[in-house]
């Protein structure tokens, strides 16, 4: 069922640059995804997502109107954070059926291409080739990125935990086209279903297509399952396709886990596949600095390439502090090229933290950084 809503604002300001998307600002154009994936957080309840999720849709017709006024530069007292707009993600994907009617993705990107942002989506339709046209645009004056979201390149495993979306095949081909194009592409390979989609075999095979389609990074993530409608509603669709496999989430996924992480053992495990395939196949992972330096102040880039860098050493099994440092630089209040002061007298940066600030201020970059992305 499709209800019009009247929202009282768009725009959701992070409190800091989200390093995995490159964003200040996220916004969703519509509340509930018709794409009805399984395990989708949107039906988490403090999600607010009202109605029975995967049918009932709640369109935003106001959208454009509000998201008009909140981007036009001439009614900031100050101007917006330098950052990719971010369309997707959230309770809904941007491109879900519903948007062929209603447009509001397109008419969201007629908007970004009028005041001059760049913009990184999140989908896992092939509608988005409707748009290709504002989308060169948008690239050529400023910068486009899209990334689609992947479980596993097994269709008939996706034919029940995606039903309503577009099999892995032709989301590659849609890359492709996209790449061909000239536009930015990622894979998000993420969730990959514990049990399901997370063996040697299916790990390497979706980076291997990722690697083949031309891709130009990649996110993994496992997947969360939070107590309540999510959880409840997953479950019941494994017992029902997967019933012996039951028992084995009970283990790793513990109850006393807030935002329903898996348990750490299985996390490093899963991790380190991702890790092995992903070198291999020399596909960087995360965002590489040559999409989105030119477009981030110099504290924002700082703060992604302290916080790539933690993820990156963590993901290797080693410790790292950076970031913390990348936290601490949020808080700053000031751009971190005016500090005056020794970056190693603020508490949180360290001096290796201070020698990478140095030389990203320096270089723009991080030669660390650089070695570790895709190795």
């Amino acid at each position: 069922m499709i209800t019009e809503i009247c929202a009282k604002s768009i725009l959701r300001k992070y409190k800091k640059i989200e390093s995995w998307f490159m964003t200040h600002y996220g916004m969703n154009l519509y509340r509930g995804c018709i794409h009805n994936c399984v395990y989708c957080d949107g039906r988490y309840e403090k999600y607010y997502v009202e109605g029975e999720f995967g049918r009932d849709i709640a369109v935003k017709i106001n959208a454009i109107e509000l998201l008009a006024k909140e981007l036009d530069p001439a009614r900031k007292r100050k101007p917006m954070p330098k950052s990719f707009m971010m369309l997707g993600g959230g309770v809904c994907d941007a491109y879900q059926p519903v948007e062929k009617k209603y447009c509001l993705a397109r008419q969201t990107l007629e908007l970004i291409e009028k005041y001059n942002y760049p913009v990184h989506i999140l989908t896992k339709s092939t509608l988005i080739e409707r748009d290709m046209d504002i989308l060169k645009r948008i690239d050529n004056q400023n910068k486009a990125m899209v990334s689609f979201s992947f479980s596993s390149m097994d269709s008939d495993i996706c034919s029940i935990f995606e039903p309503g979306v577009p099999g892995p095949e032709e989301k590659l081909e849609m890359i492709g086209k996209l790449k061909k194009a000239g536009i930015s592409c990622g894979m998000f390979l993420m969730p990959v279903i514990p049990f399901i989609t997370d063996s040697l075999e299916m790990i390497g095979q979706s980076l291997e297509k990722a690697k083949e389609a031309g891709i130009d990074f990649v996110i993994f993530g496992t997947m969360t399952l939070k107590e309540g409608r999510q959880k409840d509603y997953f479950i019941r669709v494994l017992k029902e396709h997967f019933p012996e496999l039951a028992a084995k989430y009970e283990n790793i996924y513990p109850e006393n886990h807030k935002w329903g992480e898996v348990s750490y053992e299985y996390n490093r495990s899963i991790n380190s596949i991702f890790d092995k395939y992903a070198s291999k196949y020399k596909i960087p992972k995360r965002i590489p600095p040559a999409i989105y330096s030119n477009i981030l102040s110099k504290s924002d880039l700082i703060i992604v390439i302290l916080e790539h860098l933690d993820y990156l050493l963590k993901l290797k099994g080693k410790k790292s502090s950076y970031g913390y440092a990348a936290y601490v630089i949020s808080k700053l209040g000031v751009p971190i090229e005016e500090l005056k002061t020794d970056l190693t007298k603020i508490k949180g940066i360290g001096r290796a933290a201070a020698e990478i600030i140095r030389e990203v201020l320096k270089t723009g970059t991080c030669r660390q950084y650089e070695d570790l992305i895709s190795y």
